[in-house]
């Protein structure tokens, strides 16, 4: 084993949550170290891969797979890591890099509806969350300035400060979109962290419509921009350092880690105080992992509630042909939406959701199918011009409740270093469904407002995955019930705390990045809290 290490506070993940919440810590004077088990990568090389890559349909294709900290990727093909168990299939994707899976959001960043957090009480579904709406709001308003969201106030989320940013400048196609389905349905600008004038020392939007896989000029904030802001505040950042073991003292306090490096040579690193901040699939999978005669079911997890209720958002969806040429595939790729059954008395009978509009280039969809029916010569420049100008598509982004049987668990098949690799046990419940059916109304209207032909609804019964892994480490009260308590502290283990999405209690309808940096940001506050009240509205990074 080589010689120990140590820190005040040791990070577990390099993601924007961890990134953040280190960053806030050292700049109180807290010495942080962060463990990433992916390695550093250079954007102006990410860029060049994909510009490069055959494959402009799978936003992993330009990241590098590291065999010893295995991802899943399901294209061409699925490499096995992430193991499926059903009865659903769940398709996760995540990077394991410095900077996190943030390198290649969509860069949605909206917060909660306030009656997110009290599906219990309102409507009988779920579980209510341990604090307010509007005890979150600072944390928000500190997330925001932070990744410089732009936004308008149409959004549904009360605030009591304005968005840093106006919103982005809106595609033609979403004009067209807004101005013909106004009698029926307020189409609203996406609320996102992506510049619409410089900002914090980056560029604004340029409209380079390659948002999923790779903002090639720093308009977008991604993960790597929490990671060099927390540099600059002292962080100090190990990559290729991958955990595997978590260890408890005697007292039941966090005492070190374990990580390997990429020659599987073991090393010790101890600290005050610890947080895991992986994401909602390797962070259980490492509680899980670390066992003892004291923990046989693995750290934090007297509950039995670690790496349960996962919860994510599936989609279907509605692709067809408008009567009039819209052209997608300028600007960002998801730059609008539809919020109107975000909420409502009907969350008691089936799933809220948002519909969400695709700005992405339709040309290689559409030359794929063109392909696929034999089309070729002048008739394929046809079709392809006109199908590629007219062709749009609309999803729902469905609420998901919790259900413990929706889970991560271990298995006894290891990856290269010799861990066991995640499962993933999943369903979509019947409210879910429920919902999916109640927003086909909403697509056909859509499709008739648009003067649409050609529809093609999703296959019934079968969802797209939106990769907003929630759930799975749950913040409540109750330490029988939940993993954390409402700062994200471990109800097991005083010095031990978790950042991510998988301490949200519900999924809600929202893209979640948003919601978990804003709890990042209030897990430090309460590990280290400031001089002055409140939560530290510093501004950009």
């Amino acid at each position: 084993m080589a010689t120990p290490d140590s820190a005040e506070v040791v990070v577990i993940g390099s993601g924007i949550c961890g990134a953040l919440a280190a960053r806030k810590l050292a700049l109180r004077g807290v010495p942080v170290l962060i463990l990433e088990a992916g390695p550093r990568i250079d954007r102006g090389r990410i860029v060049a891969a994909f510009r490069n890559s055959p494959r402009k349909g799978d936003w992993m294709s330009p990241y590098p797979y590291s065999p010893w900290a295995m991802q899943p990727q399901y294209k061409p093909k699925d490499n096995g890591y992430l193991i499926q168990a059903g009865p659903y299939p769940y398709p996760a994707e995540y990077i394991r890099v410095v900077g996190g899976t943030t390198w290649h959001w969509a860069a949605q960043a909206w917060r909660l509806v306030p009656n997110d957090v009290r599906i219990k009480s309102l409507y009988g579904v779920g579980v209510d969350w341990p604090m307010t709406y509007e005890e979150l709001d600072p944390w928000y308003q500190e997330a925001e300035e932070i990744l410089g969201v732009a936004g308008a106030d149409n959004t549904g989320s009360p605030r009591k400060h304005p968005f840093p940013l106006p919103p982005v400048a809106d595609p033609w196609s979403m004009i067209r979109f807004r101005e013909r389905l106004a009698p029926v349905y307020p189409v609203v600008a996406n609320t996102v962290a992506r510049n619409s004038r410089s900002y914090d020392g980056r560029p604004a939007c340029v409209g380079n419509n390659s948002c999923q896989p790779i903002c090639p000029v720093n308009a977008q904030y991604l993960g790597i921009n929490a990671v060099e802001a927390a540099e600059a505040a002292g962080v100090k950042v190990r990559a290729d350092a991958v955990v595997y073991r978590i260890e408890a003292d005697a007292k039941g306090r966090i005492a070190a880690v374990h990580y390997y490096d990429p020659d599987k040579t073991s090393h010790r690193v101890t600290a005050r105080q610890f947080i895991l901040a992986a994401n909602g699939i390797e962070s259980p999978k490492l509680l899980l992992m670390s066992t003892s005669s004291k923990y046989p079911n693995g750290i934090a997890n007297s509950s039995g509630m670690v790496g349960r209720h996962l919860m994510d958002h599936p989609s279907s969806s509605l692709t067809f042909y408008a009567d009039e040429e819209l052209w997608l595939g300028r600007g960002p790729q998801s730059p609008s939406s539809i919020n109107t059954m975000r909420d409502g008395a009907f969350r008691s009978q089936h799933a809220a959701y948002r519909l969400d509009f695709t700005n992405i280039s339709q040309v290689l969809s559409v030359t794929e199918a063109l392909i696929a029916e034999g089309v070729y010569g002048p008739e394929f420049e046809k079709q392809l011009r006109w199908r590629a100008a007219r062709q749009c598509n609309v999803k729902n982004v469905l609420e998901v409740l919790p259900n413990p049987d929706n889970r991560i668990t271990l298995s006894s098949e290891k990856d290269a270093l010799g861990i066991p690799k995640p499962v993933a046990h999943y369903s979509i419940d019947d409210y879910t469904r429920r919902g999916a059916e109640r927003s086909k109304q909403d697509f056909a209207k859509i499709a008739e407002l648009m003067g649409g032909t050609g529809l093609r609804y999703s296959p019934d019964g079968q969802f797209a995955n939106n990769q907003h892994i929630t759930g799975t480490l749950r913040m409540g009260d109750d330490p029988a019930k939940f993993v954390t308590d409402g700062f994200g502290r471990a109800h097991d283990h005083e010095n031990l705390y978790m950042c991510g999405t998988g301490v949200m209690p519900t999924a809600a309808t929202m893209n979640s990045t948003l919601t978990a940096v804003a709890l990042a940001l209030r897990t430090a506050d309460h590990m280290v809290p400031a001089k002055s009240s409140g939560a530290d509205n510093g501004g950009a990074t």
